[in-house]
C-alpha cells in the first residue's frame, strides 16, 4: 500500500465529486443544449447533491465526530474535507440559483411562463382554488411546531413549507403561530399546469399553488397574514445493518432499509427570506450538529423535480429522439445462441438495443438445448423483463441461479421484492458474499450441444439504465473465458474455497495485482525505448495505489489518456503525459474500457470495476479481455471518440475549473452523436425510424 507520507498529488474523492457535479451544472447554461434538457440537468445536479450528502457527507461526518484517539488523524482529515465541501457547496449554490433564473427567463421567451403565487390573475386564482378542492384537499395536513419536539418522523425526500401566521379576534391580531406542512408532490407532482391564455403556456410550482390556498387549508380557524417559506433537509442514509449472525441476510437488509428514515439530518436548505423566528424553530427541531450544513437558498428546493418538468408538447425544446438500433447480426430467425457460439458478439447500449440481450435470455429460457442459467443482478427495472425471463426459465425446467445484491444503494427494497418473487418460482437465489458486494455483471448459460455461453458487461442488466447509460456487453463462447465466468459463480456460492482465474481479472481475488502487473510491464517496455500508452474509459479513479501507478507510468514516458466521468484523484495540471477528459452529455457515460499498448501489441479489457478501493478490494468485480479483432477495434473507437470530444469534454486536471476542450478554430466533435451516426449507418438504418424520429445523419453540430 502507498505510505501516507509519500509526496504524491492526490485529490480527495469527495472534493473531486463536487467538481464532477459542477460539470453537470454547467450544462444548464449552454446555449446549444435544448432548453428543456437544461432543466433536466438542473434536476440531475440537485438529485445528485441530495444523494451525496445522504451518503458521502454522512460518512465523513461520522468519522469527524469520532472521539477515539486512535482515529484522531482520520477525524481531523474528515473535518477538513467537510469544510471544503461546504465551501464549494456555497459557491455552487449561487451558480445554481443563477442558472435557474437564466433558464426560467429563456422559457418565458418560448411562451412558457413559470408564475408565482403573487403573479396570478383572478381567473387563474379561481382555477387554482378549484384545483385544490379537486386534487389537494385532504392530502395537506399542517402540523403545529409547538406540538412537536423533533421532525424525526418526516422524510427527506419531500419539500416542506414553514408557515407563520396570526390569530385574530375582532379584527385585531392577538397571537403569532407557526406550523409546517409537507407538499404532496408524490400525489400530484411538483408542477401544476394552468389554463393557456393568448397562446401562452402557464405553469406553477406546487409550492405556490399551496401558498395561494393557505386560507382554504386553515379555513375556520380565524387566521390571517399567512407567510410560507420552503425548506428541505437531508438525512444520513447509511443503513444501520444488524450484525447479529442469527439474523438472516434478507432480514438484516430489510431492517436496514427501514432504519433510513431515522437517519440524523445533516443538511438544511431554506428560503433566505424566511423570518428568523420561524427559521429558529425549524432548526431547533432538526437537532443539527456543528459540522452540518445550513444553507440559505432560493425560494424553491428539491429541484430534482425539474427532471419531470412538463414539456407542453414542445419537442423542439428537447433532444431529437435517438432510438436504439437493433444490430442486424443479432436479429433474424436464426438462433441467437448459435450465433454467439459461432463467434463473439457485443452490444453498446443505449446506441444498440438492449432487446438483443433480452432475446438471449428468452431463447435460453425456452431452448431444449439449455440446461442452466446463472446470473448476477445488482439493479433491476421496476417491471423487469430480465426477471420475468428467468422465472420463465425456471418454470420450463431449467436450473436457474441468481446472485442478487441486496445492498445496491437505494434499490434494496426493489431487490428484496424481486428476490422473493424468484424464490417463489423455484429459482436458487443467492444473497451475495458476506462482507462483499457482488457488483459484477455476468451471466453463464450451460448448453447440451456446443460450447457454453457467457455474457460479461460493464453495466447492470437493467432495461431502464440501458436507455440512458452507455455500457458494453460481450457475448462469448470462448471456453477459457466461459470457464472462468462459471468459476466466479462458484466463488460467490463458496467464497472460502480456493479458485484461480486464467482469463478474467476478478476482485477481490486477483484484479488489483493483475492491473498493477500489466502497468508494470508497460512501464518496463517504455523504459526499454518502445512506444507505450495507456487509454482508459472509466467512471472513477480514486484508489491511491492505482493513482500512484499512473504517475509512475507517466514518469517512465508512457502516454496516458483517461476518460473519467466522475471522481478523479489525479492532479495533472503540470503533467504533460497525463490527459484526462470528463464528458457530460445526453447519455450517462458508464462503460469501463482498458487499453494497454506497447509497440504494436494491444491488450483490451472491459468490465464492471472502477479503480476505487471498494471495487478492487471489497466487491466481486469481473473484467474480461477482448480477443475478437472487430470488437477490439470497436472498444478502441469508443475511447478514441471520447478523447476527441471537444463539445462535451472538459479538462479534468484536479483543479475543478472544468474548462472545455473546444478551442477557436477547432472542428466541433461530439462523441455520442458521432457514435450514433456510425452505428446507424453501419446497420443500414436497420431499425426503421419511428414516428417523429430524426435521422441523426441529417443534423449538424452546433458551435460552442
Amino acid at each position: 500500500m502507498v505510505k501516507k507520507k509519500e509526496n504524491m498529488p492526490y485529490l480527495e474523492r469527495d472534493v473531486s465529486w463536487m467538481y464532477f457535479n459542477r460539470r453537470i451544472l454547467q450544462e444548464a447554461t449552454r446555449k446549444h443544449i435544448p432548453l428543456l434538457e437544461r432543466f433536466s440537468f438542473l434536476g440531475i445536479y440537485s438529485n445528485n447533491l441530495d444523494e451525496f450528502f445522504r451518503v458521502r457527507v454522512a460518512t465523513q461526518s461520522r468519522i469527524a465526530e469520532c472521539r477515539d484517539k486512535l482515529a484522531s488523524e482520520e477525524s481531523e482529515k474528515a473535518t477538513k474535507i467537510i469544510k471544503q465541501i461546504n465551501k464549494l457547496n456555497s459557491q455552487y449554490s449561487l451558480e445554481y440559483e443563477h442558472s435557474v433564473k437564466i433558464v426560467t427567463e429563456e422559457l418565458r421567451q418560448e411562451g412558457i411562463f413559470l408564475v408565482k403565487d403573487n403573479e396570478v390573475t383572478e381567473e387563474q386564482l379561481q382555477f387554482i382554488r378549484q384545483y385544490y378542492r379537486d386534487h389537494l384537499n385532504g392530502f395537506i395536513m399542517p402540523v403545529w411546531l409547538s406540538a412537536i419536539k423533533m421532525l424525526d418522523n418526516e422524510t427527506d425526500e419531500s419539500i416542506y413549507l414553514g408557515i407563520k401566521f396570526h390569530y385574530t379576534t375582532g379584527g385585531k391580531r392577538t397571537a403569532t403561530e407557526y406550523a409546517y406542512l409537507e407538499l404532496p408532490v408524490s400525489v400530484v407532482g411538483r408542477f401544476v399546469c394552468l389554463p393557456d391564455c393568448d397562446g401562452k403556456k402557464y405553469v406553477m410550482y406546487l409550492d405556490d399553488v399551496v401558498r395561494c390556498c393557505l386560507p382554504l387549508v386553515f379555513e375556520g380557524l380565524g387566521l390571517r397574514d399567512f407567510e410560507a417559506y420552503s425548506f428541505k433537509f437531508t438525512r444520513d442514509a447509511e443503513m444501520e445493518i444488524d450484525n447479529d449472525l442469527r439474523t438472516g441476510t434478507l432480514q438484516k437488509i430489510s431492517k436496514g432499509v427501514k432504519s433510513r428514515k431515522r437517519g440524523q439530518p445533516l443538511r438544511v436548505l431554506y428560503d433566505a427570506s424566511m423570518p428568523k423566528d420561524l427559521l429558529k424553530r425549524i432548526l431547533k427541531r432538526l437537532d443539527l450538529d456543528q459540522l452540518d450544513t445550513v444553507l440559505a437558498s432560493g425560494r424553491y428546493h428539491n429541484h430534482k423535480d425539474f427532471m419531470k418538468f412538463p414539456d407542453f408538447g414542445r419537442k423542439d425544446l428537447k433532444y431529437p429522439a435517438w432510438y436504439p438500433i437493433l444490430k442486424k447480426e443479432l436479429d433474424g430467425p436464426e438462433s441467437i445462441l448459435t450465433k454467439i457460439q459461432q463467434r463473439d458478439r457485443f452490444i453498446h447500449v443505449p446506441y444498440h438495443s438492449f432487446d438483443s440481450f433480452i432475446r438471449v435470455l428468452q431463447e435460453a429460457a425456452m431452448s431444449p438445448l439449455v440446461k442452466s442459467i446463472k446470473i448476477t443482478l445488482y439493479r433491476l427495472a421496476k417491471e423487469s423483463k430480465v426477471v420475468k425471463a428467468l422465472i420463465g426459465a425456471a418454470r420450463n425446467g431449467k436450473k436457474v441461479t441468481v446472485s442478487i445484491e441486496l445492498l445496491a444503494r437505494f434499490d434494496e427494497a426493489s431487490n428484496i421484492y424481486w428476490s422473493k418473487r424468484m424464490q417463489e418460482a423455484g429459482i436458487n437465489v443467492i444473497f451475495g458474499v458476506e462482507g462483499l458486494k457482488v457488483h459484477s455483471k455476468i451471466m453463464h448459460i450451460s448448453m447440451t450441444k456446443g460450447p457454453d455461453i457467457a455474457c460479461i458487461g460493464t453495466g447492470n442488466f437493467h432495461e431502464g439504465n440501458a436507455r440512458t447509460y452507455t455500457d458494453c456487453m460481450l457475448m462469448t463462447a470462448s471456453r477459457r473465458i466461459v470457464k472462468d465466468v462459471d468459476a466466479v459463480f462458484g466463488f460467490i456460492e463458496r467464497p472460502y474455497n480456493p479458485v484461480t482465474f486464467k482469463e478474467l481479472l476478478v476482485s477481490p481475488n486477483v484484479m488489483r495485482n493483475r492491473f498493477v502487473s500489466i502497468i508494470n510491464e508497460v512501464i518496463r517496455k517504455s523504459r526499454e525505448g518502445l512506444p507505450a500508452s495507456i487509454k482508459i474509459k472509466i467512471n472513477h479513479i480514486t484508489d491511491r495505489m492505482m493513482v500512484k501507478k499512473l504517475y509512475e507510468a507517466a514518469e517512465a514516458g508512457v502516454e496516458i489518456d483517461l476518460l473519467v466521468r466522475g471522481n478523479c484523484s489525479l492532479v495533472v495540471r503540470d503533467n504533460p503525459r497525463i490527459r484526462i477528459t470528463g464528458i457530460i452529455d445526453r447519455f450517462l457515460e458508464h462503460s469501463r474500457i482498458f487499453i494497454f499498448t506497447v509497440g504494436n501489441e494491444e491488450r483490451v479489457f472491459i468490465g464492471s470495476a472502477d479503480w476505487m478501493t471498494r471495487n478492487l478490494d471489497n466487491r466481486v468485480e469481473v473484467v474480461t479481455p477482448i480477443y475478437d479483432p472487430d470488437i477490439k477495434a470497436e472498444m478502441k473507437r469508443i475511447v478514441e471518440y471520447g478523447l476527441r470530444d471537444n463539445m462535451q469534454g472538459r479538462i479534468v486536471d484536479g483543479m475543478g475549473e472544468n474548462n472545455f476542450r473546444f478551442k477557436e478554430g477547432d472542428t466541433p466533435f461530439r462523441s455520442q452523436e458521432e457514435l450514433y451516426k456510425e452505428y446507424y449507418n453501419e446497420n443500414e438504418c436497420y431499425t426503421a425510424p419511428q414516428a417523429g424520429q430524426t435521422n441523426p445523419g441529417e443534423e449538424g453540430t452546433d458551435d460552442v
